[in-house]
């Protein structure tokens, strides 16, 4: 594994614990600037929608620096942000950190992805690319917890701080290991194929037009976000359904956490050999997980089980859909990996939503799980068109041209 491979991580890890931690520490965070848990819960909202608007913006502004120094620079956004959350006196010096902190987060993952991609060989891609991730996953199952036990126990400045700090560590790391011509491995070695280099804006913009890019970034937002539209609302559904205790809702979240690292590195490795097989089998899984998870959360066995495939289904996704969009968008790759990233954060804002209707509707603490199993088969019948018209595309450009007809004269 190249060693840059291991800085994309420690910065997905960092980016990971200040997106979910929050989520934890919101009744401290209230009481500290005396403000309701709902407008506090703008701290949540405000990190996803700057996500949204961020990772296009700053892909689009970074498009003529080096990969290299635009990841050095996000980073450098990331530790301001969240500087500025740890320091903040007032709430809208905390949301405005929050927000600045989450504008690096679509450009990081979607740049790290295609650096990601060129430190290896082609067909090692989709695996170069889950290893980033990792840092994502892992953080849900220790880099969240031990922050929201720091943010208790000490005080939710210090979890922001430490957060900052893990992003000096990332950006030291990206500075020494990432190579300046990305498909140079650092340390030597014979240099991996890159992706082909971006074309300016204009390609960059025209890559978003490709029919196979739309359809891999509608299957990012209703794939994933039939994840969301459960795990958004597992707390009540939990304590109320399956009959957990409060404090036991954190230790479930781990154990979504463990999946999704098992599922990000099997996605990884098997979209490598089979992408779009592997999609089928992970979003299909997905669906009928989220289906079967409307009876299984009333016991708690079954949902903590239940729960822990989610995880794993779910996440095996991610790097199948973000390499098929690097794949579809190879001659200007920067706009359309960022945006993507900023499809999975369209697509859990969009579940959350639909999530909380059905439950104001009346339909009960497990009516999301229908809501992602919908999303989710939804996603899958993407895939399957996509396939389709690639199947169709392929034939039309490889068949024989008809003979010409050659006419004398009589």
């Amino acid at each position: 594994m190249p060693l840059a491979l291991l800085a994309l991580a420690i910065g997905a890890f960092g980016i990971g614990a200040t997106e979910f931690v929050i989520m934890g520490l919101l009744p401290e965070v209230a009481e500290t600037f005396s403000v309701s848990i709902p407008t506090a819960g703008y701290l949540a909202t405000g990190y996803a929608l700057g996500v949204v608007i961020g990772a296009p913006v700053l892909a689009v502004a970074g498009a003529r620096v080096s990969r290299k120094r635009m990841l050095m620079a996000l980073m450098g956004l990331f530790i301001a942000g969240n500087a500025l959350s740890a320091a903040a006196p007032v709430f809208a010096v905390m949301l405005a950190g929050r927000v600045v902190a989450s504008l690096a987060h679509g450009a990081f993952f979607g740049i790290g992805a295609i650096v990601a991609a060129g430190l290896v060989a082609p067909h090692k891609r989709a695996g170069a690319i889950s290893l980033m991730f990792t840092g994502l996953t892992v953080a849900n199952v220790i880099g969240v917890p031990l922050g929201t036990w720091l943010g208790q126990q000490v005080s939710w400045r210090a979890t922001f701080a430490v957060i900052a700090g893990v992003g000096v560590i990332a950006l030291a790391g990206v500075a020494a290991l990432v190579p300046h011509r990305i498909g140079e491995p650092a340390g030597g070695g014979a240099p991996a194929p890159a992706p082909a280099p971006a074309g300016g804006l204009r390609s960059e913009l025209a890559a978003l037009r490709d029919p196979q890019v739309l359809l891999a970034m509608a299957m990012t937002v209703l794939g994933f976000g039939g994840v969301f539209a459960a795990i958004t609302y597992l707390a009540p559904m939990m304590t109320g359904a399956a009959g957990y205790a409060p404090g036991s809702v954190t230790w479930l979240l781990v154990l979504f956490g463990a999946g999704m690292v098992i599922g990000n590195l099997v996605g990884g490795r098997y979209a490598d050999r089979a992408l779009l097989p592997m999609l089928y089998v992970s979003l299909g899984g997905l669906a009928v997980l989220l289906a079967l998870f409307t009876a299984t959360a009333h016991h708690k066995a079954g949902a903590a089980l239940t729960l822990l495939l989610i995880g794993g289904f779910g996440f095996a996704t991610v790097a199948p859909l973000q390499k098929r969009v690097l794949d579809h968008a190879a001659q200007a790759p920067t706009l359309a990996s960022a945006v993507n990233i900023g499809a999975f954060n369209l697509g859990n804002a969009l579940a959350a939503w639909l999530g909380g209707l059905v439950i104001a509707g009346g339909l009960g603490d497990t009516a999301p799980n229908v809501v992602g199993a919908a999303m989710t088969t939804a996603a899958l019948g993407l895939a399957v068109l996509a396939a389709t018209l690639e199947r169709r595309s392929a034939a039309v450009r490889f068949s024989p041209a008809p003979p010409s007809t050659v006419r004398t004269g009589g």
